[in-house]
C-alpha cells in the first residue's frame, strides 16, 4: 500500500523520513504528478492540513496524509500562527525571521510553541494527530541547520536553536516528530 505526503517542502520530507517505519512507502507530490502548490484557504493549522489532504486525496485518488504547522508565539496572541510561512508577506524564511523579531523587540515574554497537525485520509477515514513543543524565542537568530524558524527557537530542556542541533536530534523532539509518532502507531493497522 503506497502512501502520499501531501507537501512539496522538501525540508519536511526530510524530516518525517528520519522517524519512518523501514516497512511504509511513501510516495512525495511529484512521484503523482502533483506539481501544484496546495490550497492553504483557512485560518487554522487543522483546516489547513485537511484542506491539503482532501485536495489530494480527492484529485488525485491517493490515500494520503498532509501536514501544516506553525509558530504561535504568548506575546503575540499566537502570530505567526497559520500565516507562519508568509508572514513577512512572501515565503521568505528570513524575512519572516526578521518581522518576527522586530514585532518582539519590546517583549519579555518569549514563550512559543510549533504546532504540528497531520491529517490522515486512508480508505476514506479522516483522522488528526497534533504535536506541540514549547520554548523561547532567542533575541537573534543562531544556527545554519533546520529551516523557518528554527534559527530563533530554542526548545524547552534545551540551550540551543532547532538550527543549532543535529538533524536527527530535531526530527526526534520536534513537534512534527510528536505528531507523526501518534500518526504512524495509527497507521501499523494499515501497514
Amino acid at each position: 500500500m503506497d502512501l502520499v505526503f501531501a507537501t512539496n517542502n522538501k525540508n519536511k520530507i526530510q524530516e518525517v523520513s528520519y522517524l519512518l517505519p523501514k516497512h511504509m512507502h511513501i510516495l512525495s507530490l511529484q512521484d503523482i504528478g502533483c506539481l501544484e502548490e496546495l490550497p492553504e484557504t483557512h485560518f487554522t493549522i487543522e483546516e489547513n492540513s485537511l484542506e491539503k489532504a482532501v485536495y489530494v486525496h480527492e484529485k488525485y485518488g491517493y490515500d494520503c496524509f498532509a501536514e501544516d504547522s506553525g509558530l504561535e508565539v504568548m506575546a503575540l496572541h499566537g502570530e505567526p500562527g497559520v500565516h507562519s510561512a508568509y508572514y513577512a508577506g512572501t515565503r521568505n524564511a528570513e524575512e519572516n525571521i526578521t518581522l518576527l523579531l522586530l514585532n518582539m523587540r519590546m517583549e519579555t515574554n518569549r514563550q512559543a510553541q510549533f504546532k504540528t497537525v497531520f491529517t490522515t485520509i486512508i480508505k476514506s477515514e479522516i483522522n488528526q494527530f497534533t504535536g506541540i513543543v514549547t520554548g523561547q524565542i532567542t533575541l537573534q537568530p543562531a544556527g545554519d541547520n533546520g529551516f523557518g524558524y528554527d534559527p530563533v527557537f530554542i526548545p524547552e530542556g534545551y540551550t540551543t536553536t532547532f538550527a543549532e542541533m543535529e538533524s536527527a536530534l530535531k526530527a526526534r523532539i520536534s513537534h512534527r516528530a510528536k505528531a507523526f509518532e501518534l500518526m504512524t502507531v495509527y497507521l501499523k493497522d494499515f501497514f
